[in-house]
């Protein structure tokens, strides 16, 4: 599983996703740190205060939480932005791999791996239910130029599978780079997340 920032580098051999050590996996593996680390993707730089007003923490744990979460080099202090008791954070540009084969061939580094996934993938669920939920007051909002909420079942070969997987992220990463830093009336933020994955033996619907 990668995870990206608002804007995912470039996929290709110059330009690698980040790949998580059991270290910086065990350091996110805590459900505010997530949500910190998520927001700071999704919103951009933040201080601890603000960060408290949207998790609904005290800025004190927020504060605490974005230095452990430095520690690992997850997130960095914006330069020249802030104060000494107002400090802005930010979260490299990039991807970051939650999938590391050296940490999960240890307990501690599987545990912290199976928390990371499970606590983003819940976030990204119910950020889409509540979409979904909120579209449905709004005959309007259900359109093609709203968003697009698909599934298909594809029978591939490894290779294909591959194949597919690497065009999808490469015209991800195209949009991400057109449109890095615009902004304006009508800018929103919008997360793609697309999953691509082997389904069980008997488990093929149709």
């Amino acid at each position: 599983m990668t995870s990206h920032d608002a804007a995912p580098e470039q996929f290709d051999s110059a330009r690698q996703d980040r790949q998580l050590d059991t270290g910086a996996l065990r350091a996110l593996a805590h459900p505010l740190r997530i949500e910190i680390y998520d927001l700071l993707s999704q919103r951009g730089p933040q201080t601890a205060s603000s960060l408290a007003a949207m998790t609904g923490e005290s800025s004190g744990a927020t504060s605490y939480h974005l230095r452990e979460l430095a520690k690992h080099e997850l997130i960095r202090e914006v330069d020249g932005r802030g104060t000494g008791r107002e400090r802005w954070w930010e979260r490299p540009t990039g991807g970051v791999s939650l999938t590391n084969p050296e940490a999960l061939r240890t307990p501690a580094g599987k545990a912290a791996t199976q928390l990371v996934m499970s606590e983003f993938l819940t976030r990204r669920h119910q950020q889409l239910m509540r979409y979904v939920n909120e579209a449905l007051l709004s005959a309007e909002a259900l359109d093609e130029s709203e968003a697009m909420i698909a599934t298909s079942t594809l029978r591939l070969t490894r290779e294909q599978t591959e194949e597919l997987s690497t065009e999808l992220r490469a015209l991800i990463t195209r949009f991400s780079d057109l449109y890095r830093d615009q902004e304006g009336d009508g800018v929103r933020v919008v997360s793609v997340r697309t999953d691509v994955f082997p389904l069980p033996e008997g488990g093929v619907g149709s």
